[in-house]
């Protein structure tokens, strides 16, 4: 499985603070990622009435946006904007450059994404971009929580914007991994002690073993509890401090090093539907360098699929009382 990426080529204006996650080396972060990919909230703040930037809240919270946003910043709802709402896929080409072209979006445009939920489905949005080609795409570190905590001002004005030239030029296929090309194969090669890829499932302890099928109040289910046999779990809110920024660079590549995880070998990511592995995706992609594919699918479609091998630590059992 062989994965390229494009080359950035926006740098973010980043204060002292922040270089610890960003002073990488063009060699430590791969050709694909010369840029970095996180904002601060300083650096948002002084460049929010830019017009090449556009800001975009991707929040889980029904009715938080109207509440009050960041300035500027353009309203996605991830199930009916960022997929196809009758077949189980991403949006059409067509209607994600209407969506982008409607909220300005240029060729050159920095796009910046947050929501709630220490950027959930912020990040979602992100791998969403990134795989129809926009070229520098960013999230906000520590997302809404934190831009609230530190007291940054918010409004309920909903911005226009003059139609944007973007068009989808090309998909970047190489980071979106689907049950058949990539996730089947891996999955049998590690039942057979050959795995040459790093699954890495970012779900509960619980999801992860089998004991539960889904955390509580979520309504997309497997039938199937258990995980992918090869799959290391590596819980999603490893990658950010208790103030929801992202961990540093370092820590980040200890972290997944300690597990066998060190980008020698190409990596997919799954959770439940694909958006909090988004996260990891952005963490192990964007910020580390690794080559790597989310797998939208995730545990609803592999825990749903007959005849695909499964570990079940716990025994849980579908139905039984």
């Amino acid at each position: 499985m062989k994965i390229s990426k494009k080359i950035s080529v926006v740098f973010a204006a980043l204060p002292v603070a922040a270089t610890s996650l960003l002073a990488v080396t063009p060699a430590q972060a791969a050709p694909k990622n010369l840029a970095r990919a996180v904002a601060t909230a300083d650096w948002l703040e002084k460049n929010i009435d830019d017009p090449k930037v556009r800001v975009f809240e991707v929040s889980t919270e029904v009715g938080l946006y109207e509440k009050g946003h960041i300035k500027n910043a353009v309203k996605i709802n991830w199930y009916t904007d960022l997929v196809d709402t009758v077949n189980r896929d991403l949006v059409s080409t067509k209607n994600f450059n209407k969506l982008l072209q409607t909220a300005g979006i240029d060729s050159d445009t920095t796009v910046v994404f947050y929501g709630d939920k220490n950027n959930w489905f912020a990040a979602w949005g992100a791998w969403v971009f990134n795989r129809f080609g926009v070229q520098d795409v960013r999230l906000l570190d520590g997302g809404r929580v934190k831009w609230e905590k530190d007291g940054r001002a918010l409004t309920t004005a909903v911005p226009t914007f003059g139609k944007g030239n973007f068009t989808v030029k090309k998909i970047d296929r190489s980071i979106r991994a689907t049950l058949i090309a990539d996730v089947l194969p891996a999955a049998k090669a590690a039942v057979k002690g050959k795995a040459d890829v790093k699954l890495i499932d970012i779900r509960s302890a619980d999801e992860y073993n089998g004991k539960v099928f889904a955390a509580a109040g979520f309504q997309e289910l497997a039938i199937r509890a258990g995980h992918i046999p090869g799959a290391i779990n590596v819980p999603w809110g490893q990658n950010v401090n208790a103030d929801g920024t992202f961990k540093s660079v370092a820590d980040l590549k200890k972290l997944y090093a300690d597990l066998g995880v060190d980008g020698k070998k190409n990596i997919i990511t799954y959770c439940r539907i694909g958006e909090r592995s988004s996260l990891t995706w952005f963490v192990l992609s964007e910020i580390l360098g690794y080559n790597v594919k989310n797998y939208d699918g995730s545990w609803t479609e592999y825990g749903n699929s007959v005849g695909v091998p499964i570990v079940n630590n716990a025994g849980t059992i579908w139905g039984a009382a």
